[in-house]
């Protein structure tokens, strides 16, 4: 779920830097896959409903889709689960060590926000951290050793949410 909402966030981007307009999705992106024509018809119209979306949202310039909302309420009500329920301690210690990371991160950009808000800072700073990547730019150790246990917080309750999808969790 992870991998997922940080590729629809940069979906997002995308379209916004493409001016929500189809035909330069097109043109930038679609015209890059080497697929037939029925598939590159279902991705325009993939594209062309995300930007529907966006424009009905209110979201062009900012902000995110509800559908990627959504993923956070659901992947914020499982965490909260798991770190109240004892038969995952692993999980609690992964939060609690990475709960530093979080308050930092918050402080620095004045979100003291609840529960919601720390797993949305930790998506954040791991976006924040692709878009670094992608413009070449060098990161401090700190903020390295930082986002690797966002990372792996992160993996970990992606890895629950799969295991609760699959009614495989114990969580009353």
């Amino acid at each position: 779920m992870a991998e997922y909402l940080l590729y629809m966030w940069q979906v997002e981007d995308i379209m916004r830097a493409c001016n929500l307009d189809i035909d330069i999705i097109e043109r930038n992106v679609i015209a890059q896959y080497q697929v037939d024509d029925d598939t590159r018809a279902q991705m325009r119209d993939w594209w062309e409903s995300l930007i529907k979306m966006m424009e009905l949202e209110n979201v062009k310039e900012s902000g995110h889709l509800q559908i990627n909302k959504n993923v956070i309420i659901r992947l914020t009500d499982l965490h909260l689960q798991l770190v109240k329920n004892d038969k995952y301690p692993a999980y609690g210690a992964d939060y609690y060590r990475t709960l530093p990371f979080i308050v930092e991160l918050r402080a620095k950009h004045g979100n003291v926000e609840d529960a919601a808000g720390e797993l949305e800072t930790c998506f954040n700073a791991l976006y924040g951290m692709l878009l670094l990547k992608l413009q070449g730019k060098e990161v401090s150790k700190e903020t390295e050793t930082a986002m690797a246990q966002i990372s792996h917080f992160l993996g970990l309750l992606s890895a629950y949410y799969v295991k609760y999808e699959a009614d495989e969790l114990e969580l009353d």
